[in-house]
């Protein structure tokens, strides 16, 4: 008796393999910025992202919430990244981002809108600086 087997063609799992471990490598190794606002904050923020001039603009409500930001996963020697914040009461500020390769950047910001030393890392806040010719970020 004569069976045939059904021959398992491994062609088509090298090739989807292929296809999807780029997209997957993207997807996990980006850098991404986290900046999170205080829910105990009782007044409305807006903000503008600015990664290598690609810049997005967004709300956030009294209560708190995140600002969630993907940099670039091979940055050259002029990339940047800059979030600002503001009130409509007059407060501002903005810092310049060094995101690390391959990893979340947790950035939380007090109910003043200052950023909290005590709950953001350490090793994140050293790769944080206030833009040229703004407010210091972690000072009222």
């Amino acid at each position: 008796m004569n069976v045939n087997k059904p021959k398992f063609r491994y062609g088509r799992w090298i090739f989807l393999l292929l296809v999807v471990s780029p997209i997957a490598f993207w997807y996990f190794a980006s850098p991404v910025v986290a900046v999170n606002f205080s829910h105990d904050g009782q007044e409305e923020f807006r903000y503008i992202w600015n990664t290598q001039h690609r810049i997005y603009k967004g709300d956030m409500p009294p209560g708190g919430g995140s600002a969630v930001e993907v940099s670039h996963i091979f940055p050259d020697e002029d990339f940047f990244m800059m979030f600002f914040w503001w009130t409509d009461k007059g407060f501002q500020r903005c810092i310049d981002i060094t995101p690390k390769w391959g990893r979340m950047i947790d950035i939380y910001l007090d109910a003043a809108g200052r950023i909290d030393t005590t709950k953001t890392a350490a090793d994140v806040i050293a790769r944080l600086k206030k833009c040229e010719g703004e407010p210091d970020p972690f000072r009222p």
